[in-house]
């Protein structure tokens, strides 16, 4: 049986995510499977690999072929420098302990590169929620200054109203205590009408 190393498709229409699996190569993609090694998500920067090591290196030296986007995968994780590094081990080029010293030396620059990689992207984050905090703090203090002087301009208008009233009030009480206004004469009126 030919055994591929592949991945199957899981999720929703636009997010995917994938299980690594191993499975004959003579199955459809989202068939029957021999084992679940890990799971790729490519939806976050940078990409999440959950992996199980020792699984997916006796996989590999078994004989299983990884397909192109696995095979990256597992460069990406180091599977593919720790057989490469076990063959030097196999044929006495170095030590075992020589071996683990080159891949731990390697997995820690990997992990400063996507230390970087994800502290670069929590700081562009911070900085576009700052923009829009300062954008949304001018918007409301913008709008503030509208609502004051829609407020101020009712204020006024309320007291020019609460004046002319008062005007009102004053001119009828005048008029109520016999400071009554001339009155037309009669010859006045239709000469003024004409």
């Amino acid at each position: 049986m030919a055994t591929k190393i592949r991945l199957a498709r899981y999720g929703h229409k636009d997010y995917a995510f994938y299980h690594i699996v191993v499975a004959d190569s003579r199955s459809p993609r989202d068939g029957k499977i021999i084992e679940r090694i890990g799971s790729y998500n490519p939806n976050i920067n940078p990409a999440r690999v959950e992996l199980n090591f020792d699984r997916a290196m006796y996989w590999i030296g078994v004989g299983a072929q990884p397909t192109d986007t696995v095979r990256n995968i597992l460069s990406g994780e180091g599977v593919m420098l720790m057989k490469h590094l076990m063959g030097g081990v196999k044929k006495g080029a170095f030590s075992e302990a020589e071996a683990q010293k080159r891949f731990d030396a390697w997995k820690a620059e990997r992990d400063a590169k996507n230390g970087k990689i994800s502290k670069a992207e929590a700081d562009k984050k911070a900085a576009t929620a700052k923009k829009l905090m300062e954008q949304e703090v001018e918007i409301n203090k913008a709008k503030a200054e509208a609502v004051a002087e829609k407020r101020k301009a009712a204020a006024e208008a309320l007291a020019a109203a609460a004046q002319e009233a008062a005007q009102e009030a004053a001119a009828a009480e005048a008029e109520a205590k016999g400071e009554e206004a001339p009155q037309e004469t009669a010859e006045e009126a239709p000469a003024q009408e004409a």
